[in-house]
């Protein structure tokens, strides 16, 4: 077998992150990024090749201190985000803050520092937007806003490191994920599971963005449930 290729996942031990780590793990070596030790550790343990990266991405010393030891990646998937519901009316600063710490400035600056390991490879950048990203519904304006920054960015990386590291958007609809419960709880809607695509779906879209040949890139791809 021929060398693994490496992909570093953020938000890598639930949800999205996980089932995409699971979906490369048979031909790439996964490099697993959360803060916690303990689920860190336990999905590595569960790959045929992984190792840890340890950090929580809003903190900038430890981002950069991990970023440090990692060399020679051919894809990045920054995946950890957050939802933020309410209307403009009621949100204060300190929510619109948060939402675009985690959801582009994290995402951005990791990016930033891992750019070097990514044009040694010619790698990938696949960004895990969101539907919010395409379109913005009432209580949602947060949310959605910094989504649509996250398009900015892609597309901003994609013209500048044209030719030496390709970008994708991945824009899934609704998920059947924790986050998903906890949004659908919040606004008071019965949880049907049926109703949402399955995180292994966005999974495989990832592993077709990375598939391409070198000379095609897929810019964005959207995936919604069929319900």
């Amino acid at each position: 077998m021929s060398e693994r290729k490496s992909v570093l996942i953020t938000g890598a031990t639930r949800g999205i992150g996980r089932a995409i780590a699971e979906e490369l793990a048979p031909d790439w070596h996964v490099i697993v990024g959360g803060r916690r030790p303990d689920a860190v550790n336990a999905l590595v343990e569960s790959l045929p090749s992984a190792e840890p990266f340890l950090a929580d991405v809003l903190d900038g010393e430890a981002l950069i201190e991990a970023a440090s030891h990692v060399t020679g990646l051919d894809a990045l998937i920054p995946c950890a985000g957050q939802t933020t519901l309410g209307r403009i009316a009621d949100l204060t600063p300190e929510q619109w803050r948060a939402e675009f710490e985690l959801n582009v400035i994290a995402p951005a600056q990791l990016t930033r520092l891992l750019l070097p390991a990514l044009r040694d490879r010619a790698g990938h950048v696949v960004f895990i937007n969101s539907g919010g990203g395409l379109h913005t519904r009432g209580n949602d304006a947060c949310y959605s806003a910094s989504k649509h920054a996250l398009v900015a960015v892609a597309n901003g990386l994609r013209a500048e490191e044209a030719g030496r590291v390709r970008v994708t958007s991945i824009h899934p609809g609704k998920v059947d994920t924790d986050m998903q419960v906890a949004m659908q709880a919040e606004l008071g809607n019965p949880y049907e599971p049926e109703r949402y695509l399955s995180p292994h779906d966005v999974a495989r879209t990832v592993r077709l963005a990375l598939t391409m040949d070198p000379g095609a890139n897929i810019d964005m791809l959207s995936v919604r449930p069929t319900r």
